[in-house]
């Protein structure tokens, strides 16, 4: 049985990623080939008024005013992409099955999957990240260690367990100096650390201000029960509708932890799927290859842009091979 055929059995579910994903570019090649993923692009830069046009300028930029990295263009412009992405994945005919995103992809999953009225969920991207950018600065660690490997290295308040994405892939957040001093130690003993594109220490206790301005703000949304399964990655399992309509749940989440990788195993306990990474990077497909189910090929993986920054035309074969193994009617020429 050849990959394609094995894909193709396979329902879909498109994970989001999140902080860390972005690079200078991404996906800009859509952008002036697919009039779906442009509209989509569009309709978020123009919610976002008129910082919406200064993160649009930046964004196909070759020299940006502000790095893709910082927090005013990391963040609107993943949701961006993510919601895009997700756009014209349904324009090709996908229909997932389920949904699921890391850190700010959780917020493209609800929006896709009728939480959010994208008005909604752009002002409280919008919002987080003014409130964001007022904070002290600080980043983000990749390590090779379980969390409870980690928990003596975190001797203050300040530097706190971000996520975890695998058995042995944990990051750390926190201020700038609590950060880098917890970086030597962990480097002076041997461990494997790698650092995140990131200026922000989202996921650690620093953002609590941001946390209580987006509910505050929140309290005006809609929020709705979503229409198909999303599993949390701030639970580990699939999002109940209290969850979905409480605002403290979506504020909390610049403070709370990423369970990225119990999410993932819920997921693929519960059902047998191909996993679309619907976003900048490959760092989920990552991820989800060294999933049990995914190494028995039960699941599968495809990741819809490539690993590294290319040219437009990187960016449009990528997504129409993908596009190619979850049998949608994908059109060669653009659209736009």
């Amino acid at each position: 049985m050849t990959a394609g055929v094995r894909d193709r059995a396979r329902p879909a579910a498109l994970m989001f990623p999140g902080q860390g994903a972005q690079h200078q570019g991404m996906a800009t090649g859509l952008y002036r080939s697919e009039r779906v993923f442009a509209d989509a692009m569009d309709s978020v830069f123009a919610l976002l008024g008129a910082e919406g046009e200064r993160v649009r300028a930046d964004w196909l930029s070759d020299e940006p005013a502000i790095g893709i990295d910082d927090v005013r263009r990391a963040q609107p412009l993943l949701f961006a992409v993510g919601y895009a992405l997700g756009r014209l994945l349904y324009s090709r005919g996908v229909r997932p099955t389920a949904m699921l995103g890391h850190s700010a992809g959780e917020l493209v999953a609800a929006t896709l999957a009728g939480v959010f009225e994208l008005r909604d969920a752009v002002a409280l991207v919008g919002g987080r990240v003014r409130h964001a950018a007022t904070m002290p600065s600080g980043g983000m660690l990749a390590v090779a260690a379980a969390p409870d490997d980690l928990r003596p290295y975190l001797d203050d308040e300040l530097v706190a367990i971000a996520a975890v994405n695998a058995p042995r892939q944990t990051m750390l957040a926190g201020p700038t100096a609590p950060l880098r001093a917890v970086e030597a130690r962990l480097r002076a003993d041997g461990v494997i650390v790698r650092e995140v594109p990131s200026t922000s220490p989202f996921h650690s206790p620093v953002m609590a201000p941001v946390a209580a301005a987006t509910e505050r703000a929140l309290g005006r949304a809609r929020l709705r029960a979503p229409r198909l399964p999303v599993y949390s990655a701030y639970t580990g399992e699939v999002l109940g509708e209290q969850q979905a309509r409480d605002p403290g749940f979506w504020a909390r989440q610049v403070t709370d932890t990423v369970y990225f990788g119990p999410a993932l195993d819920r997921l693929l306990a519960d059902r047998d799927v191909l996993l679309v990474e619907a976003g900048p990077g490959q760092t989920l497909a990552a991820f989800a290859r060294r999933h049990r189910a995914v190494r028995e090929q039960r699941s599968a993986v495809v990741p819809l842009l490539p690993a590294q920054p290319g040219g437009p035309e990187t960016d449009l074969r990528s997504v129409l091979d993908a596009l190619d193994r979850v049998h949608a009617p994908a059109t060669r020429a653009g659209t736009r």
